[in-house]
């Protein structure tokens, strides 16, 4: 008792007594102090006493799917900076390989009753996966928010690239470049942003079935991407698009290992503009997520519904920016 006594004081920076009161229910502490101290409470790993088991910290959760890719620490950033200014104590849970997972995540939250959770990038993303565990949140009544496609059914509010745009700027600047045989390298089959990205290109550039091997799928990795770029470039596909970064520099590996330059030979398009991609060889052109922007508005949206105003049901879209760089150049032969 006493050791945990000592943690919590430091960590909420009271008095060991300020901390021995809250906990007994007496009076005497001010209500930003009581929340200091449960929340430390909770961010520590310890019960609460019974009686104050049904109150909600001022803890909000924030699932990520990895830290590899430098977009999610950047929103990382924007999301707890903002949070922290809103009166709020995040918890970032990122998921690792073999590691803990995010339906475990979710568990570990609602056992520290959080008053809410931001997901990015989960499986709430992938059409075909597991969702059982967003049910659960939402049996709770637990608020919300998810940043980026997912699928429909879930109901919870959503702050969403517009991947519509995002093809169509890409998509034209290849072709104003001279660029016919355009290719994609797009996530998994059942990842509903890159199904909408799918979507937009056979929109902008008028496909049919044949025009379909122009498109391979990868995990999000750059190993991932150089198998399926090598087919694109195999196929005689001069101009790739990309749904991420870090597929984008896997396609440049792929060209590269098959004798082909970039951007003389094939030029690309990567989604994200996530840190250093200005220092990469060459410089990515990319379509840039408003990664501030649509963090600040998240968080928004959560407090919102922590605080009972109400619940926006609507997709917020937020439209991105093409970023031209060294990656892309005039077709071969213009």
């Amino acid at each position: 008792m006493t050791k945990r006594l000592t943690e919590v004081a430091k960590k909420a920076g009271v008095s060991e007594a300020t901390v021995s009161r809250v906990l007994n229910g007496r009076g005497g502490v001010s209500e930003a102090t009581r929340t200091a101290v449960l929340t430390a409470l909770d961010v520590l790993g310890y019960e609460r006493p019974t009686k104050l088991r049904g109150e909600r910290a001022r803890l909000v959760g924030l699932v990520l799917p990895e830290l590899q890719n430098p977009i999610f620490p950047a929103l990382a950033e924007v999301v707890t900076g903002t949070l922290a200014q809103r009166g709020y104590t995040p918890a970032l849970c990122a998921r690792t390989i073999g590691g803990v997972s995010e339906m475990d995540y979710v568990e570990m939250l609602l056992d520290h009753q959080v008053s809410g959770v931001i997901f990015a990038g989960g499986s709430y993303a992938l059409a075909d996966a597991r969702h059982d565990h967003y049910r659960r949140l939402t049996d709770r009544g637990l608020p919300v928010v998810l940043v980026n496609a997912g699928v429909d059914e879930l109901g919870f509010p959503r702050v969403s690239t517009d991947d519509a745009v995002a093809v169509e700027q890409a998509y034209g600047h290849l072709r104003s470049l001279g660029h016919e045989r355009i290719g994609m390298v797009l996530g998994p089959e059942g990842h509903v942003p890159s199904r909408r990205k799918l979507d937009a290109m056979v929109q902008a550039a008028n496909w049919g079935d044949a025009e379909r091997e122009c498109v391979e799928r990868s995990s999000f990795s750059m190993e991932g991407a150089r198998v399926a770029a090598t087919k694109l470039v195999e196929r005689g596909v001069t101009g790739i698009i990309c749904a991420s970064d870090v597929l984008a520099l896997g396609t440049i590996r792929a060209a590269r290992r098959l004798g082909r330059a970039v951007p003389t030979d094939i030029s690309v398009v990567g989604f994200d503009d996530s840190a250093f991609m200005t220092c990469t060889d060459p410089p990515l052109t990319t379509v840039r997520q408003p990664i501030e922007t649509m963090g600040q508005a998240a968080v928004d949206l959560l407090v919102t519904q922590i605080e009972g105003v109400g619940v926006l049901q609507d997709e917020l879209l937020f439209e991105p920016e093409l970023v031209v760089r060294g990656s892309t150049a005039p077709a071969p032969g213009r």
